[in-house]
């Protein structure tokens, strides 16, 4: 069923969310999109913009990229994948809040690395793709956050061995962290009810959690068609940060 915002429709799946037992939370690049922070895939996507560098945006975020080319890389990077002045918007506000109202009902599963939900207020976050705010050092593992990222005036090297530090995100070419999927894939089968929100679907095997969700209530909201949408109990093709703060009021 398609919805709008101002549908009758929304109070009542309003009410269904609150009575869940258990709620996931399934988000990509257009929760943040309202905070300033491109997504991918969109008519004005990183993915869509004529790179600098001779190759597109998206080879540069592969992990044979990252290898053969991490000072390029790393200046890409400094100027595309961090961004500090970004805040929460009201989607991610309206979640941290609806967590706070509902202790252990939700869980937040994020394909973003911008650690918007976190700087919300959201606890129960599961990252799959990491975190442009955690860095590690490829041989000893020793943590640095982002301004040693930023601050880096040559490559990021490790101040303990000197081995090359990396950005704690998972690139094209690379798996995601075991435990933190089979976490995600957990709480997709343990919901009631499922939002899907700001994501294409297209990245795998992110998007198959979709698959593992078997409750009464799947909600999509995304400003374009998506391969799943059929799927969906309720689809709302609308802005996610007018249709979240209504559904978790």
């Amino acid at each position: 069923m398609k919805l709008s915002c101002n549908d009758e429709k929304v109070n009542e799946l309003n009410q269904t969310i609150k009575s869940a037992k258990k709620v996931v939370f399934f988000g990509g690049a257009g929760v943040s999109t309202a905070s300033g922070i491109s997504d991918f895939r969109s008519e004005k996507g990183l993915y869509n913009i004529k790179s600098k560098y001779g190759t597109s945006y998206e080879n540069m975020l592969s992990h044979e990229y990252f290898f053969n080319h991490p000072k390029i890389f790393y200046k890409f990077y400094k100027e595309q994948m961090i961004n500090k002045s970004a805040k929460p918007n009201l989607a991610h506000i309206a979640l941290s809040e609806f967590e706070q109202n509902y202790p252990n009902k939700l869980t937040i599963i994020t394909q973003n690395i911008d650690n918007l939900h976190q700087s919300a207020g959201s606890k129960n976050v599961l990252e799959l793709h990491g975190s442009v705010y955690r860095n590690y050092c490829l041989k000893c593992g020793e943590f640095y956050d982002v301004d040693f990222i930023l601050n880096s005036k040559d490559l990021p090297r490790c101040q303990k061995c000197g081995e090359l530090v990396k950005p704690d995100v998972v690139l094209y070419q690379e798996q995601l962290n075991e435990g933190i999927l089979d976490a995600a894939i957990k709480a997709c089968i343990e919901a009631d009810v499922m939002i899907v929100g700001g994501t294409s679907l297209m990245v795998y095997p992110a998007a198959y959690l979709i698959q593992y969700f078997h409750g009464k209530t799947l909600i999509m909201i995304n400003k374009q068609v998506t391969q799943y949408d059929s799927y969906a109990n309720y689809v709302f093709y609308d802005d996610i940060t007018k249709v979240l703060p209504l559904l978790l009021k």
